[in-house]
């Protein structure tokens, strides 16, 4: 099956399914002797397990990763880096009821008539747990990219209807550990509360509610991206879509700029401390596809999670009408749990675009 490989230079590939023996990825193209610290890995794949509160799946899963090639005395060497995240808490029998029926809004139709064999557990590779091999990789970037002082942050800036306010970013650590604090991961304290309850409350009602995830990368420097296909915006574009349940990906000004006049969408530039600036930041860091120095920021929509506690109509394989009533533990609201899979996959497409950038002329 095609479509498993993510990168150019900093490239990973994932393996594995939802209820397999275990999940995995290889990230080949590291550069030799990048520090790689174990504990930093494990903290970003603890902020994406399931299990960690009220308002996430039930599933208990430690996502204790193990590095298998690639790392000696706690350096990169240069060669692929293995790493293997076992399956711990899989109950198979929770998807019995839909061997032969397919649940609304899942990949389970899509697979079936693509490849004629379909694993039902979880939906198997379509299953959000292979997003934990993305985000064991992301973390090495993100140690990679603060080699270079390279910073990202991202945080739930909306649930349902409730709207977190704008946040300053002038210091990423305070603002990390504000969305630590709660577990929606919403750096506006009164906003997470609202979030909270609300999520709790569709929950119990066994409904599930969408929301989005804003991202800032600060310190990015001049000239990552590259024309015309792999302009920078658009590989995080790809990188952000191939996210389960994400079904939209805005940066800068994004649909808004579509209602502005040019005298007021354009970015003046001037000086600053000696280095060229704009005024405004409506490109988002980015402009004809390469960065401009200016912070990049993006958003990305996730919908409602397709599992819902309530009786459904749907068809079977044979085509006859049908009705299922969805099993199993899941998620009410994706995105707490996506914050670090946005980070992680940013981080890998910067890392990329970082080492090819290098290529781009002599000096």
């Amino acid at each position: 099956m095609a479509g498993n490989t993510f990168g150019q230079l900093f490239r990973i590939t994932t393996f594995g399914e939802s209820h397999g023996i275990a999940i995995g990825v290889i990230l080949d193209g590291c550069p030799a002797q990048l520090p790689i610290d174990l504990d930093f890995i494990q903290s970003e794949l603890d902020k994406r397990r399931p299990g960690q509160s009220k308002i996430t799946t039930q599933r208990k899963e430690s996502d204790t990763v193990q590095i298998l090639s690639g790392v000696f005395e706690g350096k990169s060497t240069g060669t692929p880096i293995a790493m293997l995240i076992p399956n711990e808490d899989q109950r198979s029998k929770d998807y019995n009821h839909n061997t032969d029926v397919y649940r609304p809004s899942h990949a389970d139709y899509t697979y079936d008539a693509k490849y004629g064999i379909r694993d039902h557990r979880g939906g198997g590779r379509s299953s959000a747990r292979e997003t934990a091999a993305r985000v064991a990789a992301g973390a090495i970037a993100k140690l990679l990219l603060k080699h270079h002082g390279i910073e990202i942050f991202a945080h739930v800036s909306s649930v349902g209807h409730i709207q977190a306010p704008n946040l300053t970013h002038d210091n990423i650590d305070e603002l990390l550990t504000t969305r630590e604090e709660n577990i929606v991961r919403c750096a506006d304290p009164a906003t997470a509360h609202q979030m909270i309850e609300f999520i709790d409350g569709i929950r119990k009602d066994g409904d599930t509610v969408g929301g989005k995830i804003s991202c800032i990368i600060k310190n990015c420097p001049v000239g990552l991206g590259e024309p015309v296909f792999d302009k920078l915006h658009a590989d995080l574009g790809k990188a952000m879509l191939s996210i389960n349940a994400v079904h939209g990906f805005e940066y800068g000004s994004g649909f808004a700029g579509s209602e502005m006049r040019g005298s007021e969408h354009n970015d003046i530039f001037l000086v600053n401390e000696g280095q060229p600036k704009t005024l405004t930041n409506f490109s988002g860091g980015i402009q004809g596809g390469i960065s401009n120095g200016m912070e990049i920021n993006f958003s990305v929509a996730f919908k409602p999670v397709a599992t819902i506690m309530h009786n459904q109509q749907t068809i079977n394989a044979a085509g006859e009408a049908a009705e299922i009533k969805g099993k199993g533990r899941h998620d009410p609201c994706v995105v707490p749990r996506a914050v670090v899979i946005v980070e992680a996959m940013a981080a890998l497409v910067i890392a990329d675009q970082l080492l090819r950038s290098k290529t781009n002329k002599l000096d």
